[in-house]
């Protein structure tokens, strides 16, 4: 027969130990559960094939042609001029700082527009995405008309 002795000592260190596991646990899942209710509420950023900034650019509401209009590659400046302070502000705006990318490389996809308000089917509204290792980093929707006008990606 084997027998063992536990003394009290031991027994409240096992609680202890057992307690602050499953409060470590129990906080992890619960930022997990956070977290994805908080990223529910975010448009998805992934852009590295045509389906997924299709995608993006749906989530906000808008209907393009498939095929873009312009792909081409864009060095975000190390130092911003006005005409680039004031397109930061509107990346701020939607959550994104073209700040980050100073002297960087990326891509912007430039596709038409065909559902703007008063201006269905016309083909001088864009939305441009910025995109950088496959997450668009900013962009805008504008009009390429001579009085026209820049915004985020949200319809205003």
């Amino acid at each position: 027969m084997f027998v063992y002795s536990i003394k009290s000592k031991q027994i409240k260190l096992f609680l202890l130990i057992a307690f602050v596991v499953v409060t470590v646990i129990s906080l992890f899942i619960l930022s997990q559960e956070s977290t994805d209710v908080d990223n529910a509420d975010k448009a998805s950023i992934k852009a590295s094939t045509a389906s997924e900034r299709l995608s993006f650019i749906s989530q906000f509401g808008w209907e393009v042609d498939e095929d873009p209009v312009e792909v081409c590659e864009v060095i975000i400046p190390t130092e911003f001029d006005e005409t680039y302070i004031q397109y930061n502000e509107i990346q701020l705006k939607q959550g994104f700082d073209l700040q980050t990318y100073s002297g960087m490389r990326v891509k912007r996809w430039t596709y038409s527009v065909k559902n703007y308000p008063g201006h269905e089917n016309k083909n001088y509204i864009r939305i441009n995405l910025l995109v950088y290792e496959g997450l668009v980093i900013g962009g805008d929707v504008c009009s390429i008309e001579l009085d026209g006008f820049m915004h985020g990606f949200e319809k205003t």
